[in-house]
């Protein structure tokens, strides 16, 4: 089953929504409108407008960070996929390791929101991960397992089609730090298991499985070279248009 590769970028609370807009034009730029990988970007709440007119007639698809699942409300200081559809966000990131631990969002909250973006035609990012602690103790695919099976509660294989899945060891969020390879195929492989079990091997083989934690340009080409790797979920790096470009190059050279 060939995947079509798949580049994010998670600002998370970075770039006023004039450097979004900068930053989103120079990487619209470089992305032809026919790419042979899917590019999106997730600026902030506040910068999504102005990113989403700079990308616009680009390849380049836009991403929210977070929503809350209802329509509308009172639920002050929170954004409906109703407002994120009105500026023509296709993707939001759920259960993001920075959500769950800051924020308290359990593996429930996060299926309830990942059911609500598929009815409301938002295609989720469903972020799953184990933490430092969790990994030396040998719990990693015991979590990995909880938080994804958790995550598609009741979500059946017509909705799991819109789903991508992003793989983010916490330990190597932030820190510099990345799994070899080896270790996030491991990972990456077992979620692929998972999927198959429950949703069966064609609508298993389907589903993008991105790895997010810390991907640069100098691991990109191992990372991307794993079976059941399938593009990344960047950070750090997607905030310079250079580096961000580089990885959607690494992933055009890898398909």
């Amino acid at each position: 089953m060939s995947r079509k590769y798949f580049i994010a970028g998670n600002w998370k609370m970075n770039k006023t929504p004039e450097e979004g807009k900068k930053l989103a034009s120079e990487i619209a730029s470089v992305v032809s409108k026919d790419a042979a990988v899917d590019v999106v970007v997730c600026p902030s709440f506040i910068a999504l407008d102005r990113v989403s007119q700079a990308i616009e007639g680009s390849a380049v698809k836009l991403g929210a960070q977070n929503f809350y699942p209802k329509t509308n409300g009172a639920y002050t200081g929170e954004s409906s996929p109703e407002m994120l559809r009105e500026v023509f966000a296709k993707y939001v990131i759920l259960g993001h390791s920075e959500r769950r631990e800051y924020f308290g969002e359990s593996d429930s909250f996060v299926n309830e929101k990942v059911r609500f973006s598929l009815e409301n035609l938002l295609n989720p990012i469903l972020c799953i991960g184990e933490t430092l602690e969790e990994r030396e103790a040998n719990e990693t695919l015991e979590v990995v397992k909880r938080q994804l099976l958790g995550g598609l509660e009741g979500v059946d294989t017509d909705g799991l089609s819109n789903v991508v899945v992003a793989y983010e060891p916490v330990w190597a969020i932030g820190t510099g730090k990345t799994a070899t390879p080896e270790m996030a195929q491991e990972v990456h492989g077992s979620i692929r298991s998972l999927l198959t079990e429950k949703y069966g091997e064609a609508a298993a083989e389907k589903v993008r499985i991105l790895y997010g934690g810390s991907m640069k340009p100098s691991n990109a080409p191992e990372l991307l070279a794993q079976t059941d790797i399938d593009g990344g979920l960047i950070g750090g790096a997607s905030l310079d248009s250079k580096s961000f470009c580089e990885l959607i190059d690494a992933a055009r050279t890898a398909s």
